[in-house]
């Protein structure tokens, strides 16, 4: 038989659909076999651990055949309980596999304290990016006769004075003493002679 013959043979076409089908039910078979390694269809929804402590994280993701692990505790916040999650990795709401690992961050104690630097006759716009950086806010701002415009004079915290390199807890709120450049340099000269004087007075005369 030639092959011209062979190629329009039903002999050649069966032969054909044999392979077809077999090539089919194997890619059938494979697909099935790696659903089932993968467990493809068998996935968890991560379930919200935000404030939860550690012993409850254990144990809410052990029921669902989940794992945890505690990357690091974070800056106090003041809306989470002490040592309570306050972030995860996946989110809640992710589809994932048995086993997963979840990674969890939780919040400390409490503030931890910083030191006041030294702001005193440093400008406003200068001030309160070192604040914020250092984690305090800024509180309330009093302007003062003063020839520096938005110069700082004083730090205050709850009505006491503060000086550079004392320490205060995260999140409290500095207030600032500033200058209002209203000043000229005549009048602060007099106010300083007007603040020395009594001093001046407190000499006795005998004892000159």
């Amino acid at each position: 038989m030639s092959l011209r013959k062979y190629l329009t043979s039903r002999v050649f076409f069966g032969q054909v659909f044999v392979a077809l089908a077999i090539i089919a039910a194997l890619g059938y078979f494979f697909m099935h076999w790696l659903t089932f390694t993968t467990d493809h269809g068998n996935e968890i929804s991560v379930p919200n651990l935000s404030k939860l402590t550690e012993e409850q994280v254990e144990e809410k993701l052990d029921e669902l055949d989940l794992d945890y692990v505690l990357l690091d505790s974070v800056d106090f916040r003041s809306d989470f309980p002490q040592f309570s999650v306050v972030e995860q990795d996946p989110l809640p709401g992710t589809k994932v596999k048995v086993g997963r690992k979840i990674y969890i961050k939780i919040n400390t104690a409490g503030y931890s304290s910083v030191r006041i630097p030294d702001l005193v006759n440093k400008t406003y716009r200068e001030a309160v990016p070192t604040l914020k950086a250092l984690g305090l806010e800024e509180g309330n701002i009093t302007y003062v006769p003063n020839l520096g415009k938005d110069m700082v004079l004083e730090m205050r915290y709850k009505g006491r004075n503060l000086k550079a390199g004392d320490r205060v807890l995260k999140s409290s709120k500095i207030d600032l003493v500033l200058g209002d450049g209203k000043m000229s340099y005549e009048e602060e000269e007099s106010a300083a002679d007007t603040l020395a004087v009594p001093l001046e007075e407190e000499i006795p005369v005998d004892e000159q």
